[in-house]
This record gives C-alpha cells, sequence and structure tokens, in this order.
C-alpha cells in the first residue's frame, strides 16, 4: 500500500534539543534516544469513514516527533497500518449495501488526502492488514505452538492469547483486573464468552463465518486476524523486537497497545516492546468526544471542501498540549486561522528580533514532551515584535518561516 506524497523539510542552524517524551507505562517524562535510526509504529485508521479531527490530532502529534527527531540528526524508520479488514469496516459495508473492499480503498485515499494537505510527512511503510495476513497467521501459528495461544474448542476455529504467557500484562496502562475487564467489552473485546481460560485473553485468529471474507491461515484454517496481532505482527516484521515509540491515541492504551505490547514480547522474548508508549488525547465536540459511533465528527475533507486552510486547522490542533482531552470549537479554528494570518504577515516583515533564538527557543519547548502551546507563544511573541517594527535581523522572517516549517509542520 502506497503512502501519500511528502514534502522537502528545511534544515535550521544551530544546536537541536534532545527530545523529552512521556511515556505511559512508566508515567513521566524520559529522554528518548534512539540510535542513528529512530524507529516508530503509529496505529492507523479502520477505513469505513472520513478522517475526523480527532485522526489528525493524532497523526500531527506523532509528525512532531518524526520532526524533532529528523531536528536531531536521526533518520526515522516511521510504519503505519490501515486496517483494512475488521468488524467496523464489514457492518458499515452492510449497511450501505456496498462491496467492503471497495469502501475501504475509498476512505484510506481521503485519509491520505487529508494527510498530505495537513503535511503529515509519510511513513516509510503505510501497510495494510490484508497484505500482512500470511505474516499475521504465522505468528499466530507461534504462539499457539509455545502454549501461549488456544484454539477455543468450541467448533468456530477461533484462537486466543492467553494472558498468562504474559506475566506483565497491564504494565503499560496500569489498569485494575475490573477496569481492564470493563474496557475490553467497550472496546471490541469479548470477556464474557464461554471457553475462554481468562476473560482478559484477546482474539487472535476469528475462524471462517458464512458471509465474511477468510484467507487460509495454515493449521489455523480459514479465518481472519485479530486486531492486536495485526500491529504486533507488521511492527515486528518491519522495525524489529523492541522499538522505539508505539503511538496512537489514548483510548488505544488498553486494550489495544497492551495487548499487541504483549503478543510481541510473548512473541520474541524482548521486553518491554517499547521505549515509549506515547497516547494523544481525545478530541471533543459539544463535551464529548469526537468518535463514529456518537456521529458527532468534524471531517478534515469537510473543512477543506469548506475552503478553510489546512495549516489554520493544524495550528487550532497545536494550541492545545497533546496529552490533554480537549474541545474544538469555532473559536479555535478561527484562533487558527488569525494566527496563521498574523504568522504569514510578520515572515513577510523586513526585519525581525533574533532569528537563532527564535529557534533555540522553539526547539527546547517542542523537545519538552511536544508543549506546542508554549511553542505558539513563543512565535507568537516573535511574530508580534517583528510587525511592531522590532529587531535588526532582517534574515530572521525568512528563518522564522523554516523553522515553523520545520519543526511544527506549518507553511506559511
Amino acid at each position: 500500500m502506497d503512502p501519500w506524497t511528502g514534502h522537502d523539510i528545511p534544515q535550521l542552524p544551530g544546536a537541536p534539543a534532545a527530545p523529552r517524551l512521556y511515556d505511559s507505562a512508566r508515567r513521566q517524562v524520559q529522554p528518548s534516544a534512539p540510535g542513528d535510526v529512530a524507529t516508530m509504529y503509529v496505529c492507523g485508521i479502520t477505513p469505513y469513514d472520513a478522517t475526523h479531527l480527532g485522526h489528525a490530532a493524532t497523526m500531527i502529534t506523532f509528525d512532531l516527533i518524526n520532526r524533532l527527531w529528523r531536528d536531531n540528526g536521526r533518520s526515522v524508520r516511521y510504519v503505519q497500518n490501515v486496517t483494512d479488514i475488521d468488524d467496523p469496516l464489514l457492518e458499515r459495508a452492510a449497511r450501505d449495501g456496498e462491496d467492503w473492499v471497495v469502501l475501504g480503498m475509498r476512505e484510506t485515499a481521503l485519509f491520505r488526502e487529508d494527510m498530505e494537505a495537513l503535511r503529515i510527512v509519510p511513513p516509510e511503510h503505510y501497510v495494510g492488514a490484508v497484505e500482512s495476513i500470511p505474516a499475521i497467521a504465522g505468528h499466530v501459528r507461534d504462539l499457539v505452538a509455545s502454549g501461549a495461544a488456544y484454539d477455543i474448542g468450541d467448533g468456530t476455529g477461533d484462537v486466543y492469547f492467553s494472558v498468562a504467557a504474559a506475566p506483565s500484562f497491564g504494565y503499560e496502562s496500569h489498569l485494575s483486573r475490573a477496569e481492564m475487564i470493563a474496557l475490553s467489552a467497550e472496546r471490541g473485546g469479548d470477556p464474557s464468552r464461554a471457553g475462554k481460560r481468562d476473560p482478559l485473553d484477546p482474539l487472535l485468529w476469528r475462524g471462517a463465518r458464512e458471509g465474511e471474507p477468510a484467507w487460509d491461515g495454515g493449521d489455523l484454517g480459514l479465518g481472519r486476524p485479530g486486531w492486536h496481532i495485526e500491529c504486533a505482527a507488521i511492527a515486528l516484521g518491519l522495525l524489529g523486537d523492541t522499538i522505539d515509540v508505539q503511538g496512537g491515541g489514548n483510548d488505544l492504551l488498553y486494550p489495544h497497545h497492551e495487548c499487541s505490547a504483549a503478543h510481541a514480547e510473548a512473541l520474541t522474548g524482548a521486553a518491554p516492546f517499547a521505549r515509549h508508549y506515547v497516547h494523544a488525547g481525545m478530541i471533543g465536540l459539544a463535551g464529548e468526544k469526537m468518535s463514529k459511533s456518537k456521529g458527532n465528527l468534524v471531517f478534515v475533507s469537510r473543512l477543506r471542501a469548506d475552503g478553510v486552510d489546512p495549516m489554520a486547522v493544524r495550528l487550532g490542533l497545536l494550541s492545545g498540549h497533546y496529552r490533554a482531552d480537549r474541545e474544538w470549537t469555532d473559536d479555535v479554528l478561527k484562533g487558527g486561522s488569525e494566527q496563521l494570518g498574523r504568522w504569514r504577515s510578520a515572515a513577510a516583515a523586513p526585519a525581525g528580533p533574533s532569528g537563532e533564538g527564535l529557534v533555540a527557543a522553539v526547539r527546547e519547548a517542542l523537545a519538552n514532551d511536544l508543549d506546542t502551546p508554549a511553542v505558539l507563544a513563543v512565535v507568537d511573541a516573535w511574530a508580534d515584535a517583528a510587525l511592531a517594527g522590532a529587531g535588526e535581523d532582517e534574515h530572521a522572517p525568512a528563518l522564522m518561516s523554516r523553522t515553523v516549517d520545520a519543526l511544527l509542520g506549518v507553511r506559511l
């Protein structure tokens, strides 16, 4: 599967700032110190509807990490998946009388367009679940062979992962058993299913059902993969046993990221699966999390069609800290639009305060766990000064433009 088209990232003068990121497993901000090649896996979309602002906020978060690592001289091996076979996709296709393959292809194409418009640096590998099924099935067979997985034994061919094979299960989310059972039921799991060894055991392979697509899993029989093993298999195949960042929205912390890490660790014996588990906050509308199930979505493509500059959308989403659950309002969009106009005017000024000082301040704020509110305040102060005629650095306006392009992904 092909990603979207990228763009050149400007090089900046001066010394970069070493990034520090909050790790959900350790519950604190820690230095991110990858080797020459930084590795990141971000969970992508299930393509049964268009890209909404919750998706956009999450992808912008990990785009900032990508840009920060690159500014620190790292190459970045970034992988993102597309869950192009799953129950929600099949249910939407059935509801609308549409071929599930066509639905998935159309919405994935729209997602690519939205990401390109928002200037998200594309992943090196953009991988669909369907194209990965042979590798996923192989990993499931390995887990069965090792005793870490089992056929539920009711004739369905369903195979489950045994959380007993992951003695540290729960280290990432820090939830109680009761909390995990409740969230599993809410987020696609089946804790009450009869025959499971433990209510928390997640599905690895769903045996073929009449009217559903299925693939040959070898000894597993016909079926399709569970959600969590999909991401574990793709990440292991392309990034290795241990990665620098596993990322997504905070609604993926449990069960998805907890389970996918457990699968990967059981397969390789290497723990933790990720050096940083990074989670972005939810975007709300009218007091509720923006989600397809609630129908309270603001689509990136709709804003674009209405003539909204994608850079204003990006600035609006950057106005809150990435880990915070926050609201999208007309005022947020208005603020992003006004800020974009002011920055563009300042970038066209004949001179301004020190450009290199601005670069250093932006780097330091961004390296402090992606503190974008502080970054925007720094650039706002510089822009106000430049527009007021303060400063004599005639190269500063161009450097300011390059800085917000390189580090924030905002094109002026």
